[in-house]
């Protein structure tokens, strides 16, 4: 009988302390669904942070003009036809945490560029955060596939 309590007491602890394993070596590489679902990004090793590129729209066509999406609210003329699948979304993204990483995020919605940090909260849920002055928001990112 106490053989049989300690494996129920050794195997609640190794459940109770997976979710600290988990986040001491959460890494955010891999394909993103945005929260609306309007995008998949996909995030990748860059240098010593992370890199993030659009590689996917839920509506790709532009229904005005017939043909693909373009990053029409770039206040840049030269960058307005450039196209939205492939576009760059983090720049200067580096560790600044456990399973966190700090930079700028381009916001194609509104052409702007902001501070942002994003952070793996979950096995398949990257919390993306930016900031204007002291005006912050924030949605949930959900893995794509496996």
């Amino acid at each position: 009988m106490a053989c049989r309590t300690a494996f129920i007491i050794a195997i609640s602890a190794a459940l109770l302390a997976a979710p600290s394993a988990f986040a001491q070596g959460a890494e955010p590489t891999g394909v993103w669904l945005t929260q609306a679902g309007d995008a998949r990004v996909k995030i990748s090793k860059c240098g010593g942070g992370i890199c993030g590129v659009i590689v996917g729209l839920k509506e790709p066509i532009d229904q005005a003009t017939g043909k693909p999406q373009v990053d029409d609210k770039n206040p840049n003329p030269a960058l307005k036809q450039r196209p939205m699948i492939g576009l760059p979304l983090f720049s200067g993204m580096s560790p600044s945490g456990p399973n966190k990483w700090s930079g700028q995020i381009y916001n194609a919605d509104d052409g702007g560029t902001y501070a942002s940090s994003v952070s793996v909260t979950g096995a398949d849920t990257l919390k993306v955060e930016g900031c204007v002055g002291a005006l912050c928001g924030g949605e949930n990112w959900t893995r794509v596939g496996r």
